[in-house]
């Protein structure tokens, strides 16, 4: 599985416990959704399968490994490899083209100039923004950025991709195309987890996770 969390739990200094024994497995090609009110874990679970902070107890895997268990370097090198991020505000840098914004993960990666060449022209393909390539980020719309974060996302072939809200900016015909496109990713064997208050984003995700105070209320 891309990714396994056994038993988690994530407590602050200050006593906050943000997850409460959190188990659940994510197969490859999966669309899952978590879902739940504001507070109640969804970003504290992504931050962690997403190797930016690691549990207080229980265990995390991703693509494997335990991420508790590495060293700072080698949760930059999972995270690097293994993972894409999709944000709601998109953070594509502004002095960079499109095609250059979705070419930093394989630069970061120092993949071949070629190589890497072929692969951004790929994806924009699937995204649909050939055409936008050479644009830069304050030239297009809200829905092209996304799509275009999107392509950066997927762009060096994670094992998983993690998706922050990737709809709540975005307006309802342009929120529609993200989710055709993130259900077309998943279809073809790309594992993606996204956390949403959208009960249309939800309604196209293969497994609905619903939280509730950091614990797992329920799963549809």
């Amino acid at each position: 599985m891309p990714a396994v969390l056994e038993h988690v739990y994530k407590r602050y200094a200050d006593d906050v416990t943000a997850l409460a024994d959190v188990s659940f497995g994510v197969m490859r090609g999966e669309l899952v959704g978590l879902l739940g009110p504001s507070g109640c874990g969804k970003s504290t679970l992504l931050n962690l399968i997403g190797c930016i902070d690691l549990p207080t107890s229980g265990h995390v895997y991703v693509s494997g490994e335990e991420t508790s268990l590495l060293k700072d370097n080698e949760l930059t090198r999972l995270r690097r490899d293994h993972v894409g991020t999709i944000f709601q505000f998109f953070n594509l840098l502004p002095t960079l083209s499109l095609a250059e914004n979705v070419a930093v993960p394989l630069m970061l990666a120092r993949k071949d100039g070629a190589q890497s060449k072929a692969r951004v022209a790929d994806v924009l393909e699937r995204v649909g923004l050939t055409d936008r390539g050479s644009a830069y980020p304050a030239q297009v719309s809200g829905g092209q950025l996304q799509r275009a974060a999107i392509a950066r996302a997927i762009v060096h072939r994670p094992a998983i991709v993690l998706a922050d809200e990737p709809t709540g900016n975005l307006d309802s015909r342009n929120g529609e195309i993200v989710l055709n496109l993130l259900r077309e990713l998943a279809s073809g064997g790309q594992t993606i987890i996204m956390a949403t208050h959208s009960r249309e984003a939800a309604s196209m995700c293969d497994r609905r996770i619903h939280l509730l105070d950091g614990a797992i209320e329920y799963t549809t």
